[in-house]
């Protein structure tokens, strides 16, 4: 390839690029600081499944564990400071575009028809990821996830966890 090729490809890519990121970055179809819409919904309930599979129940009782779980997940968010809600609201909001979910989470399939399977595969990947912020917003998915559902009395039992001692 010639030089003159080259920096033409580079410079075509570095404006794709750009365009794409400035557009997500103003779209911020996310959550409006601490709700969380229909695509929000979508993201933590499939994350829910992937983070909490030996722990839900199954059937019927595991799509009512989820709309609690979702609920508690919105009050967790309503808790946080209000810088930490608009950063988490743009992460959503990237996370629920299809190219942010295919370039940070590695997921082909809208969260919402992805397998439990695809989930925790995209999960492990980001985790396991070289890039830091890949590996922070596995954190901060699972981190989420977990305190949300554990706070709930009702799941201590399947972790074997007792509850508080009585003072």
């Amino acid at each position: 390839m010639q030089r003159r090729k080259l920096l033409q490809v580079g410079a075509a890519a570095s404006l794709t690029l750009m365009a794409v990121g400035g557009g997500l970055v103003l779209m911020r179809p996310g959550t409006p600081a601490d709700e969380l819409n229909a695509d929000s919904r979508a993201l933590f309930a499939a994350v829910a499944q992937a983070v909490l599979d030996g722990v839900l129940p199954s059937g019927a009782a595991r799509s009512a564990a989820v709309a609690a779980h979702l609920e508690r997940v919105r009050q967790t968010i309503h808790g946080f400071a209000p810088a930490v809600q608009n950063e988490l609201a743009q992460l959503l909001g990237i996370l629920c575009t299809a190219p942010g979910r295919r370039l940070l989470a590695g997921l082909a399939e809208p969260w919402e028809t992805a397998t439990v399977a695809e989930v925790q595969q995209s999960l492990q990947n980001m985790r396991n990821s070289r890039l830091a912020t890949r590996q922070q917003v596995y954190h901060a998915l699972r981190d989420i996830t977990n305190g949300a559902y554990f706070s709930d009395p009702t799941a201590w039992p399947a972790i074997g966890y007792p509850g508080p001692r009585e003072l």
